[in-house]
Order: C-alpha cells, then sequence, then structure tokens
C-alpha cells in the first residue's frame, strides 16, 4: 500500500533550549509523586519501548496496517480558493455531528435521543498543534455564532445560494464539510490543515475504547433533557453517560457556553486518559483505539493511520498542563437577526488577536490575557473568569477619599452566561435603570431595556426563575442580598428581576470555579481530576 500523502505536516524541527514547564506538583516532567516520590521507571521504560516500536519505520506501519480501510473520506478542500496562508504548526478542525439515525432504539431511550437528527455540527472546535509537539490548543466555536456563508450550492437542494447570514452550525447542513471549512476559514483566517467528523456513535464507541473516561465535579449536574445525573464527586464515564455529560445545555444558565466549557473539560480528561493508560504503552491497544476512532469517523483524505501515528508520538512527551482550551470571545451572547433569531456574536478585535496567536504558533494564554489587560473586562485582573465588575466598582480600592468595596461574593454560575430583564416594582422613578446598571456593571447580561413592572408596590425585590435555571438564580440572588426567589416553570433562560423599595446596591460576584467565567484559557491540569 502506498504511503498516504502527507501536504501539511511540517518535519518534527529540533527543539530549541528552552525551560521546561514545570508539571503541578513540583515533580517535573519526568516524575510522578503518586508514588512515594520515586520515578516511575516501568512505565517510563515502556513508554520508550512502545515508542520506539510505532516509531522504527516498517514496524509501525506493519503495527497500523489496515487502520486507513475503515476510514469515510471526504474532500473538504476539493477546489477551494483564497484560503488564508499557512501558518505554523498543525491546525485540525474537529465537528461533532448529530447522528442519532445510527444509534439503536435502546441507546436512544437510555441516554434520551429522542426526535429527528438535524444534520447539522453540534460541536466545533480548532485543535492547533504547535510546531514543536509539545502543545495542544483548543479553540472552542458556539454553534449559535453569527456567520456569513461564502455563495454556494446547497448539498440538499442543489439551488445557488448568494452570500447570508446564518448560525454556525447550519453551513453544515446547507453546505456539508467543504462549506464549514470555508466558513471557519473566513471567520478565523487560520488555514485548516485537517478535518475530522465525529458522530454520536464514534464518540461513544472511543470513550469506551479508552476504558472510560474521569470526569469530576464540584456541583451536582442534572439535565432532563439529555438524562445526566451527576453526584458532585468524581465519576468514570462510559461512552454513552459522556455522550449526556457533553451534550447537556440546561444544567444552568450558561447553556451553550457552560456546555462548551464541559467539552473542554472532558477533552483534557480524555488526552489525560490516553497518555496515561495503556493506549500509547501498547501498540497492539493503540491500534485498536485508532482504528475505532477512524473507522466511526469522516475524515479528509490525507488523515490516516500514518497521521495517527505522528500523533501518538507526539503525546508520548503531554502531560494535561501541555494543552490548553478556551472559548472564542464573545461580543453579544443575544444579537437577534432577522429570520434566523437570536445568534452569538464574537467580539471582533479579540477574537483576531486570538486567532492571530494560534497562526503564529504561540501560547493562547498570552493572547487573551492581552486583549482582556487592553480593555479591562473579565479577566483583567484575578485570571480567567474573574469578574469585571470588581474593578469596576472599585472592590479592593484602598486609595484614600475612595470607600472600599466589599469583597466579591463566590457564586456557582459565572455573572456574564446569566441573561436579565428588570423591571421597576416601584413608583421610584429610574429605579430600574440603576439596577440593570449595576447589574451590568457586575457582569450579568442584562437586556439594557429595564421596564415597568404590572404592579408598583414592591416592597422585597423578587428573582424570577425557571426551575432549570435555579444555579443562576442563585447566583443573581447573591449579587441582591435580600431578594426573594420565585420559581415559574416555562420562564425560560431570561431570568427577570423586579426592582423593590428594599434595593440598596448590586455586591459583586465572581466565579467559584476558575475554569467559568469570561474567555479566559485554562490548561488541562487546572480542570482534570486531581491525583
Amino acid at each position: 500500500m502506498s504511503p498516504v500523502p502527507q501536504p501539511h505536516r511540517p518535519p518534527r524541527p529540533a527543539r530549541p533550549p528552552q525551560p521546561r514547564v514545570t508539571r503541578r506538583g513540583g515533580g517535573g516532567p519526568d516524575r510522578d509523586r503518586s508514588g512515594g516520590g520515586r520515578p516511575r521507571w516501568g512505565v517510563r521504560l515502556a513508554t520508550g519501548l512502545s515508542v520506539a516500536v510505532l516509531g522504527s519505520g516498517a514496524i509501525g506501519h506493519a503495527v497500523m496496517t489496515g487502520v486507513d480501510t475503515g476510514i469515510e473520506r471526504v474532500d473538504p478542500f476539493k477546489d477551494m480558493k483564497n484560503r488564508p496562508q499557512a501558518g505554523h504548526g498543525l491546525n485540525l478542525l474537529l465537528v461533532g455531528t448529530d447522528g442519532r439515525d445510527r444509534i439503536s432504539k435502546e441507546e436512544k431511550r437510555e441516554y434520551r435521543l429522542g426526535g429527528a437528527p438535524c444534520h447539522c455540527t453540534d460541536t466545533v472546535m480548532l485543535v492547533h498543534l504547535s510546531a514543536d509537539r509539545e502543545r495542544a490548543s483548543v479553540v472552542s466555536l458556539p454553534r449559535d455564532s453569527y456567520a456569513e456563508l461564502p455563495a454556494h450550492r446547497d448539498q440538499s437542494t442543489g439551488k445557488e445560494h448568494g452570500p447570508h447570514p446564518v448560525k454556525l452550525n447550519a453551513a453544515y447542513a446547507e453546505g456539508g464539510p467543504q462549506l464549514t471549512v470555508r466558513t471557519v476559514e473566513n471567520m478565523t483566517r487560520v488555514k485548516i490543515d485537517h478535518y475530522l467528523e465525529v458522530d454520536f456513535t464514534g464518540f461513544m464507541k472511543t470513550v469506551d475504547a479508552v476504558g472510560g473516561v474521569q470526569i469530576c465535579t464540584a456541583k451536582a449536574l442534572h439535565d432532563r433533557s439529555t438524562g445526566l445525573d451527576l453526584l458532585p464527586g468524581t465519576h468514570r464515564l462510559t461512552g454513552g453517560q459522556a455522550l449526556q455529560y457533553v451534550r447537556s445545555r440546561h444544567v444552568d444558565g450558561a447553556a451553550d457556553l457552560g456546555r462548551m466549557q464541559r467539552q473542554q473539560r472532558f477533552v483534557a480528561a480524555l488526552l489525560q486518559q490516553a497518555a496515561r493508560s495503556e493506549v500509547l504503552l501498547n501498540p497492539v491497544k493503540f491500534k485498536e483505539v485508532s482504528s475505532t476512532l477512524l473507522g466511526s469517523v469522516r475524515a479528509d483524505p490525507g488523515f490516516g493511520s500514518e497521521q495517527m501515528l505522528a500523533l501518538g508520538q507526539a503525546m508520548r512527551d503531554f502531560a494535561p498542563s501541555s494543552s490548553e482550551f478556551t472559548s472564542v470571545p464573545i461580543g453579544d451572547p443575544s444579537y437577534p437577526v432577522k429570520g434566523i433569531g437570536s445568534t452569538v456574536k464574537w467580539d471582533e478585535s479579540k477574537a483576531a488577536k486570538l486567532f492571530e496567536a494560534v497562526r503564529q504558533d504561540r501560547p493562547l494564554a498570552r493572547a487573551v490575557s492581552d486583549t482582556a489587560d487592553a480593555a479591562g473586562g473579565p479577566g483583567a485582573a484575578g485570571g480567567p473568569g474573574a469578574s469585571g465588575a470588581a474593578a469596576a466598582s472599585g472592590a479592593g480600592d484602598a486609595r484614600p477619599g475612595r470607600p472600599q468595596q466589599p469583597p466579591a461574593v463566590p457564586v456557582d454560575v459565572p455573572p456574564q452566561q446569566i441573561r436579565i430583564q428588570v423591571q421597576n416594582g416601584t413608583r421610584i422613578d429610574g429605579l430600574g435603570g440603576r439596577v440593570d446598571a449595576a447589574l451590568r456593571a457586575t457582569g450579568f447580561d442584562t437586556t439594557g431595556a429595564p421596564a415597568n413592572g404590572a404592579g408598583r408596590n414592591v416592597r422585597r425585590t423578587v428573582i424570577v426563575y425557571d426551575p432549570r435555571w435555579d444555579r443562576s438564580a442563585r447566583t443573581v440572588a447573591a449579587a441582591l442580598p435580600g431578594s426573594a426567589l420565585r420559581a415559574v416553570p416555562g420562564q425560560g433562560r431570561t431570568l427577570l428581576v423586579v426592582a423593590g423599595t428594599d434595593y440598596r446596591t448590586v455586591v459583586p460576584v465572581r466565579p467559584e470555579d476558575p475554569y467559568q467565567g469570561g474567555h479566559g484559557v485554562v490548561t488541562g491540569d487546572q480542570v482534570v481530576c486531581s491525583t
């Protein structure tokens, strides 16, 4: 069999002298403190032998023979013109599609996968592997992102379409993988080297093939739509359970943004599982997992066994801290578009700096912190997820003559992910506007259009919320001390705050989990289970 063409994979360059990143726990990259502080020489030796086998030319190819045969091919780059200039490193577009039509009735029932498939992308991630193969960067692109499709032919109807706005996940429905790649490249100006498409079936099989993935949660996670039901603590998820975890949108008011964070957390845990388990130590096991993955996905013609082999070799030095995760900076999470509805509008200037870092093969943390510092927004102080409200309200400012604000109260859901409509329930002129402005200054996503309530004699401020978003309601209650909570089924994602005469101030809040909130960058060791 002739070797798979590799037009986009650069040779591995010599590594320049540079300081190694110290892994959490102080043990450095070559030590494991879990065994009384002694190096795990057996594991290191097995890893070395495995890499030697997989990397030894003919033997490695012999072990991986036949892996390519099960791959369903698609060419997303065919006849593409005016593509971005290639940068440094390797860029892979990973999309998750709705493949419930390929799942058994029993699995549909168990994992709440009823209804018709949407033939769209449920997940979109841009994965960047650095040129020195020492860092993996993952950028999540919200599926509801506002996008402008280029002119194309609809793959379902054959009808020619001119450029028009859509939600990002609709690009796949109208033009399949090719239009999806074109749209993402137009939005990011990052040239995609490889395309990998995984549906529900492939996802579950791959998770099961690695022996499940360990996930930790500090809070109970419940979603009636997917059947997710996790108590606080550590859980090893099977393929079906993992699918519930990464699909859940109704855990709290974070909706799709919260789901992206859980997906990133899961990818970090999956990388850790693959690196620590026998997947990379045993050539036969590596082939089994590779065959499972590639046998249930669609990929471009240039992605096959040799690329899997190269990725396996690159991962031999990976620790959780070798991976970094972020989401595209959002300018407006509820940007209305006629005929489409509410979309997620990117912050164009911040997103441009983020994708410039991808093109230049630079760590993402610096690019994101630079944009946050320049804007004075979330993350400018206090790390990922720090609310800009504390800085805006003078929290912790000890300058003479300026009153000190109380420290930010830790909350469950980041205020940036909570949508609020404010009403004035009193006869106090302008009270609704003051409450709306104070909540927005604290980081909440208010509508900016306060209204007068039906009653004008409200004494105690009331927070009206849908029971599905109870955690978001408790976050708002922490910012409005003394307010009352009123559950109203069907209220939806937007919470209603009816300001009463007892209103005095909005207390600064911050997300308890440093992984949440804003659009900071986290590394894998910050989100995987501690050992």
